[in-house]
């Protein structure tokens, strides 16, 4: 993971959002997804001061925020593409739409825009079989998505 230095501003969100869960049970994930969106994504001193104010050790930070694929330690554009892979979208063209959003963007999956606009990512499942070819951006689903509805998708976020 990243060292980096955080922003007065994003320590002081960070802090409050610890202070605001300390004494409530499960209250890791919560505060680490309130510590992405503060941050773009959770640098090791986002971990370590979320250990020491949830008096967790830093392990149990650090694997949390590891297991978790909506959990990122590297930084991401300012709109995150997670394209469903799995076996009904693929079924139903999630290559072609992964293709078309690849060719647009100029990146591959796992990269990110050189304007630091689009990451794109790929996952496993979504749990949207009901929408395949599914594809989420940032917390917004979308879906069915087919290549040919990707100009007007990535225009929505501009």
């Amino acid at each position: 993971m990243e060292n980096t230095t955080l922003t007065a501003q994003q320590e002081t969100k960070l802090r409050e959002f610890i202070a605001e869960y300390k004494d409530v049970p499960g209250a890791l994930l919560p505060v680490l997804e309130k510590a992405q969106e503060a941050c773009g994504y959770l640098p090791m001193e986002a971990l370590e001061i979320i250990a020491d104010g949830l008096d967790i050790p830093l392990s149990k930070v650090a694997g949390t925020a590891g297991f978790y694929s909506f959990l990122s330690s590297e930084k991401c554009g300012r709109f995150v593409i997670r394209m469903c892979k799995s076996a009904p979208c693929y079924l139903n063209g999630a290559t072609a739409t992964l293709k078309a959003l690849e060719d647009a963007l100029g990146i591959k999956v796992g990269e990110t825009t050189p304007d630091g606009r689009f990451t794109l990512q790929t996952y496993d499942c979504l749990g949207l079989c009901d929408r395949a070819p599914a594809v989420m951006v940032n917390d917004k689903v979308l879906g069915p998505v087919s290549s040919g509805d990707v100009p007007e998708l990535l225009a929505r976020f501009e």
